[in-house]
């Protein structure tokens, strides 16, 4: 987070936030905004009330010159309207961080809650650099908790459209023909068709999940609380969509950051495990997901190999480990 002004009281973004957001937190900002820039894929900003301290996040989705008006509107509505929705799911321990209001004329505005915690990548970097394995196990096992209560409560009796999930597979990586030759894309392809036509990958029924879930989209309070926000990808699919990411984004921290890929099986398994406890046949639903999940996990790797800001070699070795997952049925 990045400090960057303060906010002219003429815009009319003033008026917004001190009549209709900040009452809604404590506050009325009649003292002015303090704001700051948040790192994000999207011009998120937070704002900071002067007199109290208290803060709310601002996502634009509209860039005016660069984006379709419509199509962000109809971005900021379904964000909107998946955090009312994802809310009616959590339990006790989970929290999802409330929308205070949207505005399409303030070049579609969504602004929520700002909340306080530590984010999982910060304790995956704590295993890693502080050897604080023991606070990493804790924080999946919350982890899983909140997954498993928002996956189970919203399952309904339609089974998974994994053909869908193939076609995201095929958009990914399709985006890696910038540094992959032709031949390796292709084979990537080849990999996903092998699971379009495997049976298993169809067996589960329907759930709401995240969507986006890396570790900088999940918080964590004392205990196992959890906190999640940035509900933008938010859809129906395979539980597994999310439980494979997370195991994805595990093993490139610790690939990335150790070098060794094998350092992440313990809290992979861990996590795997923890989610399955939340079913009545935990051996079942153990084997159930471990077969689903070099898939997903391969998946999420290319996805990260999309990033222009890794190293061009890492990124490479991300899709050599993405096949080494897809190849795990051979």
């Amino acid at each position: 987070m990045q400090y960057v002004g303060h906010l002219d009281r003429h815009d009319p973004l003033y008026g917004y936030l001190c009549i209709c957001i900040m009452p809604q937190v404590g506050a009325d900002g009649r003292c002015g905004f303090r704001v700051f820039s948040s790192n994000s894929s999207h011009a998120v900003y937070i704002y900071e009330d002067r007199a109290s301290g208290k803060r709310v996040v601002g996502k634009y989705f509209f860039t005016p010159g660069k984006d379709d008006w419509e199509h962000a509107k109809n971005k900021m509505q379904r964000e909107y309207d998946n955090i009312a929705e994802l809310r009616s799911y959590t339990g006790e321990n989970h929290y999802v961080a409330r929308a205070l209001g949207c505005n399409e004329v303030l070049n579609c505005l969504l602004v929520t809650e700002y909340c306080y915690g530590e984010a999982l990548d910060a304790v995956i970097m704590r295993a890693i650099r502080d050897n604080d394995s023991g606070h990493l196990y804790g924080k999946l096992t919350a982890l899983s908790s909140f997954l498993a209560t928002v996956h189970n409560r919203s399952a309904r009796p339609v089974m998974v459209d994994f053909q869908k999930v193939c076609r995201y597979f095929d958009t990914v990586a399709g985006h890696l023909a910038a540094i992959l030759s032709p031949g390796e894309v292709e084979y990537l392809h080849f990999l996903c068709n092998r699971y379009r036509h495997d049976p298993v990958m169809y067996q589960d029924q329907e759930v709401l999940v995240h969507g986006d879930a890396t570790p900088a989209n999940f918080f964590f309070g004392d205990g196992n609380y959890v906190i999640t926000f940035d509900l933008e990808r938010m859809q129906r699919s395979d539980r597994i969509f999310d439980v494979g990411r997370i195991a994805g984004e595990l093993q490139h921290f610790f690939l990335r950051h150790t070098g060794n890929k094998y350092a992440a099986e313990p809290f992979i398994g861990h996590f795997l495990w923890e989610y399955a406890g939340w079913f009545p046949d935990r051996q079942a639903a153990f084997a159930s997901i471990t077969v689903r999940v070099p898939f997903y996990l391969g998946m999420n790797l290319l996805r990260i190999a999309r990033n222009e800001y890794l190293p061009l070699d890492y990124r490479r070795q991300l899709v050599a480990e993405a096949v080494l997952a897809l190849r795990k049925t051979e």
